[in-house]
Parts: C-alpha cells; sequence; structure tokens
C-alpha cells in the first residue's frame, strides 16, 4: 500500500507517527545506556589520560562509597545520549521533512548533519589542545604553593570539569550554523554582520573568559577558534541583493 502523504494524515495519524517515533529513539536510548555501563570504564580512562600525561604520577581522589557508581552510571548516560542524538536528529528530520518546501529542506538538513560533526570537533579541540595546557597550569600553580600541600583532585570534580569543557567547546563550535541560519532565513545578511565584526569579537572575548577557567590560556584557545569560525562563517553567507 502506498504510504499516505502528511498532509492527508489526520491529527491521530500524526500523534501516532510521532510516539513510534518516539518510542524507538528511547529504545535505542536504552540500549546506548546498557552499553554503555560496560564501556563506561574504558570512557574514564579515556577522559583521565590528559590529566595523566601531564601529572604521571597523580592519583584521582574517590571521596564516598558510592562515587565509583555514580561516575560509572553518568557516564553510561553520557554515552547512551552521544550515541542517541544522531538518531534522534534524523527521526525529528524524517517526521518534519515531508512538510516542510523544498528551500526549507535546503536550508535544515545540512544544519543537522554539520551540527553533530562541529560538536565533535570542538570537543576534540578541548581534548586535544586546551587540556593539556589547562592541566599543567592548574598542576604547576597547585605545586608551587607557597604552604605545604598535597594535590588529590576528586574523581567527581575533575569529570565534571572536563566533560564540562567538552560541552562548552562543543556548542561554542556550532556557532557558523546559527550564524548561517539567521543568513539564510533573512535576519542577518553577509555585510550587516562584517558591520558588527569588532562587537562579535568583544563578545566573544567576554563569552571565554566566563565559559572557560579564570587564566588567560584556555581563554585565547576558546577565543580564537570562536573568531576563526565567525570569520568563516562570513565566507557562507550572502547579501541581501544576492538572495
Amino acid at each position: 500500500m502506498k504510504r499516505m502523504s502528511k498532509s492527508r494524515m489526520t491529527i491521530g495519524q500524526h500523534l501516532s507517527e510521532l510516539r513510534r517515533r518516539i518510542l524507538w529513539t528511547l529504545l535505542v536510548f536504552i540500549l546506548a545506556l546498557i552499553i554503555g555501563w560496560y564501556v563506561s570504564p574504558y570512557l574514564q580512562e579515556l577522559l583521565v589520560q590528559p590529566l595523566l600525561n601531564v601529572w604521571p604520577d597523580g592519583e584521582l581522589l574517590y571521596t564516598g562509597l558510592a562515587d565509583g557508581l555514580m561516575i560509572r552510571f553518568s557516564l553510561s548516560v553520557l554515552f547512551g545520549l552521544f550515541v542517541t542524538t544522531p538518531f534522534a536528529l534524523w527521526q525529528i528530520w524524517a517526521y518534519v521533512a515531508p512538510g516542510l518546501h523544498k528551500s526549507e529542506r535546503s536550508i535544515i538538513w545540512p544544519i543537522l548533519i554539520a551540527s553533530p560533526i562541529l560538536f565533535l570537533v570542538g570537543a576534540a579541540f578541548a581534548f586535544y589542545i586546551l587540556f593539556p595546557f589547562v592541566f599543567s597550569f592548574f598542576i604547576e600553580l597547585n605545586q608551587s604553593s607557597p604552604v605545604p600541600s598535597v594535590l588529590l583532585p576528586s574523581a567527581t570534580n575533575y569529570l565534571d570539569f572536563s566533560i564540562g569543557m567538552l560541552k562548552v567547546f562543543g556548542i561554542a563550535f556550532q556557532l557558523p550554523l546559527v550564524l548561517v541560519l539567521l543568513n539564510r532565513i533573512g535576519v542577518l545578511s553577509r555585510a550587516h554582520a562584517v558591520k558588527m565584526r569588532r562587537y562579535v569579537i568583544v563578545l566573544i572575548v567576554i563569552v571565554a573568559a566566563v565559559l572557560t577557567p579564570p587564566d588567560v590560556v584556555s581563554q585565547i584557545l576558546l577565543a580564537l577558534p570562536m573568531w576563526g569560525l565567525f570569520e568563516i562563517s562570513l565566507l557562507f553567507m550572502h547579501d541581501d541583493e544576492n538572495r
């Protein structure tokens, strides 16, 4: 039987399809969560590696009996969300795409593809570039304390910090998509974006200072890529007369 088009579906049929897609997404998340429980020790080892690279004799402190359980569960959830997000985006696209105009589909589907990729690029930048500088800075600062001290970072605090930084950089790298989308829907022209460059740079510096640890190196390592992404975004934007 030929599948009924979106325009001819009743409200009940729309809700039925939406429920089916939500259930499939939940099923994928549950399966990914179960798999995440078994791979979470490897995820923890991977996340701790940047710290151990600059602090070979370092140790993390477990402050409570349930710390190991909570860390493993939180990493399992993180893995589940990571695996499920692309599938969820595809389900959303498959549900709304038939009701969109061709011009609207040509704008949205590249963004849905590029968004996870840019998030991974931002997270990889933080993991391989930012972490070595930041961890070296903090370790040297603590070890040079003028009073006797023992450096024993909490395992939960470290993972919260490192995962938080991965999220910050992943979200920050969405800047080109936001600018290009605003341009495509007619809110922001390329000429206007160029005129706003100096204000955007100031805003980027402020955002980097707020979102990163209080050291100049990490702030620069976030501000410079965001500035570069802003300049790259201009290449994909159109002026009003070219629209």
